[in-house]
């Protein structure tokens, strides 16, 4: 019969050195194995360290907790504030834009209408030109109508200085100028009519009409031509005729007024 196999079983050192001085000396064994048993079960190891460690980790992720949530405050009110900030600058670039808008219509408007006014003062210029030139012509033909009537004079200054003159005198004594051309070498006024209401029954009054016409001579002398279209008015606005002596006599105080202006001017 096959011999049964006999299994060793592996023990450690010091277990197998317990049994063999179990064996020799069993008293010392015994009190051997009673020593480990109260060394394993009578020592504890010492933690505190690890706690104190521990809390102190603890305390420092709380605070560093704290200054995240801080942090995160902050982050959220600085982000608002930048929301604003963006958006009034949206506000403000919309507001620029809308004023460059008008700006650049109110600038097209202006030159719109700045084109307009000077196209409207061309025309007013032209018809003013034409204007003139009529009134001239009317003058001019009145002048040669009238040429045989009218009290003359010839005075040794230029036209430019008869004329100023003449315009003083005129309105001096209360006669508007109702057409006035002057040209290089001729000058014509014609005046409003004006009127004096008779003052009495004995008194009469007047309305008269200045038509005073002015050339240039050779030797820079200038000849005035006075011609006065004189009425007598009586109460209830009728017309009286004139005499000729009496319309002369006008037309030469009119003739003494424009030599006194001649003479004012010469002097300065």
């Amino acid at each position: 019969m096959p011999q049964p196999v006999k299994h060793r079983v592996q023990r450690s050192f010091p277990t197998a050195r317990r049994e063999m001085l179990a064996r020799t000396n069993p008293p010392l064994a015994t009190a051997l194995s009673i020593g480990l048993l109260v060394a394993s079960g009578g020592c504890k190891p010492d933690d505190s360290p690890f706690r104190a460690e521990n809390e102190s980790l603890k305390r420092q992720i709380t605070k560093q907790e704290s200054v995240l949530t801080s942090l995160q405050d902050g982050t959220k009110v600085m982000q608002q504030q930048i929301d604003l900030l963006n958006q009034e600058l949206r506000d403000a670039k919309k507001e620029t834009e809308r004023a460059q808008r008008e700006t650049e219509q109110a600038r097209t408007e202006t030159k719109d209408v700045a084109g307009k006014l000077a196209a409207q003062i061309s025309q007013t210029k032209k018809l003013m030109d034409d204007v003139q030139r009529a009134a001239a012509a009317q003058a001019a033909s009145a002048v040669r109508a009238e040429d045989k009537g009218g009290q003359s004079e010839e005075f040794p200054r230029t036209l430019a200085l008869v004329a100023k003159a003449t315009e003083e005198a005129l309105a001096r004594n209360g006669y508007a100028v109702k057409v006035g051309v002057r040209m290089e070498q001729k000058a014509i006024y014609v005046t409003e009519r004006k009127v004096s209401a008779p003052a009495s029954l004995e008194a009469s009054g007047f309305r008269n009409q200045f038509l005073v016409s002015l050339a240039t001579l050779p030797t820079n002398v200038t000849r005035l031509t006075v011609k006065a279209e004189f009425e007598k008015l009586a109460q209830g606005n009728r017309i009286l005729t004139a005499s000729p002596d009496e319309a002369a006599e006008i037309e030469r105080r009119l003739i003494a007024e424009i030599n006194k202006s001649v003479s004012s001017q010469t002097k300065l």
